[in-house]
């Protein structure tokens, strides 16, 4: 075996209670270290400890590099701070930001929290992919903000005239909004600090309100979670205790993640900022169209550490394949691989080791985790190899686990210091999220990789509401299947959505990767995507893959017989800002092609395995 570059990792291991209901309760055997009560603490530590040195950067207009220092951002975090409690901004009316990462959206944040205003990150696709804005309408008729920012306002300014009330100061980057009272974001850069913001911040406590992070919505409105600076503090100081080597030379990050999201927003924005590390903030996308973008800022920008979800490794791996000079860049002093959200397919993580080896170094560290945006979000951590993709961990120090009997699975409930006290506003969403003892309901499974070795740490077992009932009663575990035909399928498609509700067999309903396909089968560029999912060498790949797959199987209830290629892409809200298919709304929207899927006289778009009774050959 190969061996793994060493990095510095917290202690292995879990203190477990069986009870004889059959509850499992975890921690971690390290008990939780001091943290600071106000987020912005670090911050002021590193301006002071490392002012010269690079905390934020983004291309500007030329393609370079426009770079903020430690000290340059707390020193206008300070002239902020000022502007905003001038403004007289509290809980009841806070800061709102519709677009997406930039270094003016950082520095308003954290201007915000650092006396006490929280501040919201609203999903930029809320603003620009939508036609009636309802998603936005909705968080500014809950939030109430003082405070509207927009990096472009040429860009939102339809989102913000269809939502935003004329009495609430918009304010914007550059292109003010015309017929409208617009505040540049320098007025608010300009302004002399006073000793009310000192006096401020020194009010803030853990129980202060930070931010507010909205869940997708992808089937009902956005939920507001609340973010307590002792929430996002506490989740930092475990991070550093499972992964230590964070704080033993400061952090290079670049990253994509958004900031509406928690991974992006309090993970690895958290990590920079609490390891006093630099950020070089990634305008590209995990997308066959928007990866140039990030393939050219990582062959420029070599980082210590990555976060991201398993499509973009996927994509990632394709673009190191043809170009050394990305691969070598990438890996030269790559510590540790990150990825959540789902599970890394087996073909991604061996290509990955394999390129690792051909970049000129050890394969290093490819771990996962738990968490959610409840949670801050980390909960749930490896801090070891595991030699396989799928395996979450074990329990952070701080974090308390609950493992409750649901049916066939391992319900995973989680208190502790980084857990949210609620959702903003609405106390009913609130009481369902928790049960009666106060442990926070995560909706998901998870079981032991080993039952009898729990130190060999948890996997994830599927959402407890995406399974589903076969017409014979049988049960089908939906995760499972997901992450065998996605690890089968990658890299040609971006995900696959598991139907078969009522039905006598599991489908799979795919969304290919166009650009991947038309590659793969040598086919002309400029083809649309009916004639690419349509052409025999396509067909008969997904042919061979679905063959694989049914293979795998040994019953009706995990065997996939049948598959749907969908012809257009993920719709606006079937994809989440993670990049992954949001499985309600699909299933929702997605009805005419799963009666397709299942018709007795299946379309081109739909391959049975050969050994269906309905197959025909993909020549047919």
């Amino acid at each position: 075996m190969t061996e793994i570059q060493r990095i510095k990792l917290g202690p292995r291991g879990t203190k477990i209670v069986r009870l004889a209901d059959g509850r499992v309760f975890l921690r971690s055997p390290e008990e939780l270290g001091a943290y600071p009560k106000r987020y912005t603490e670090r911050l002021e530590y590193w301006a002071k400890e490392a002012g010269d040195r690079v905390f934020l950067a983004e291309r500007d207009e030329t393609g370079g590099w426009k770079k903020i220092t430690f000290r340059e951002a707390f020193a206008a975090v300070r002239c902020i701070a000022q502007s905003l409690l001038d403004r007289g901004l509290s809980p009841d009316r806070p800061v709102l930001i519709l677009s997406g990462n930039h270094i003016d959206h950082a520095l308003l944040g954290l201007g915000a929290m650092h006396v006490g205003i929280p501040y919201i990150p609203l999903s930029p696709g809320y603003s620009l992919l939508s036609t009636d804005y309802a998603r936005v309408r909705h968080v500014v008729n809950l939030t109430t903000p003082g405070l509207v920012y927009a990096s472009n306002g040429d860009i939102y300014q339809k989102a913000i005239a269809a939502t935003v009330p004329d009495t609430t100061e918009v304010v914007v980057s550059h292109s003010p909004i015309p017929g409208r009272a617009t505040t540049l974001f320098s007025d608010l850069v300009s302004m002399v600090p006073t000793e009310a913001v000192d006096a401020a911040a020194a009010r803030v406590d853990g129980a202060t309100i930070g931010k507010i992070l909205f869940t997708s919505g992808s089937t009902s409105m956005p939920k507001g979670v609340i973010n307590s600076h002792g929430m996002m503090c506490s989740n930092q100081q475990m991070t550093v205790q499972a992964w230590p080597f964070l704080t033993e030379k400061p952090p290079v990050l670049v990253d994509w993640a958004p900031w509406n999201h928690t991974l992006g927003s309090n993970k690895t924005f958290g990590i920079a900022l609490y390891c006093g590390g630099s950020m070089y903030i990634d305008h590209g996308r995990p997308t066959p169209e928007e990866f140039h973008v990030t393939a050219k800022n990582l062959a420029e920008i070599a980082p210590t550490v990555y976060f991201s979800v398993p499509i973009f490794y996927q994509i990632l791996v394709a673009h190191l394949e043809k170009d050394p000079l990305l691969r070598q860049n990438f890996f030269s002093r790559l510590d540790m691989m990150f990825y959540a959200g789902a599970t890394l397919p087996v073909g991604v993580w061996n290509d990955l080791q394999r390129l690792m080896r051909e970049g000129g170094g050890k394969p290093v560290m490819t771990i996962s985790a738990f968490g959610a945006t409840e949670t801050g979000p980390l909960t749930i951590a490896d801090t070891w190899d595991a030699g396989q993709p799928g395996v979450l961990g074990l329990p952070v120090p701080g974090v308390h686990l609950q493992l409750v009997p649901n049916g066939r699975k391992l319900e995973l409930r989680i208190q502790g210091a980084a857990i949210t006290p609620g959702y903003w506003r609405q106390p009913e969403l609130t009481e369902k999220a928790f049960d009666k003892d106060g442990w926070y309901k995560t909706g998901d499974a998870v079981r032991f990789v080993d039952p009898d070795n729990p130190d060999k740490g948890l996997m994830f077992d599927g959402r407890l509401t995406e399974d589903f009932k076969l017409i014979t009663g049988t049960w089908v575990s939906v995760a499972p299947l997901r992450t065998l035909a996605n690890s089968i399928l990658s890299p040609l498609v971006r995900d696959v959505v598991v139907v078969g509700h009522d039905r006598e067999e599991v489908g799979l309903l795919i969304f290919p990767e166009l650009e991947v396909c038309r590659e793969f089968a040598s086919l002309p560029v400029g083809m649309t995507a009916a004639d690419i999912y349509a052409s025999m060498p396509v067909r008969r790949e997904f042919q061979n893959r679905l063959d694989q797959i049914a293979a795998a199987g040994t019953s009706s209830s995990n065997r996939i017989v049948r598959v749907y290629l969908i012809p257009d892409p993920a719709a606006e809200g079937e994809m989440t800002d993670k990049r992954t298919i949001s499985l309600g709304l699909v299933l929702e929207r997605r009805t005419a092609e799963i009666e397709e899927l299942y018709s007795p006289h299946p379309s081109v778009r739909v391959l049975l395995t050969h050994t269906h009774p309905l197959h025909r050959p993909p020549e047919g």
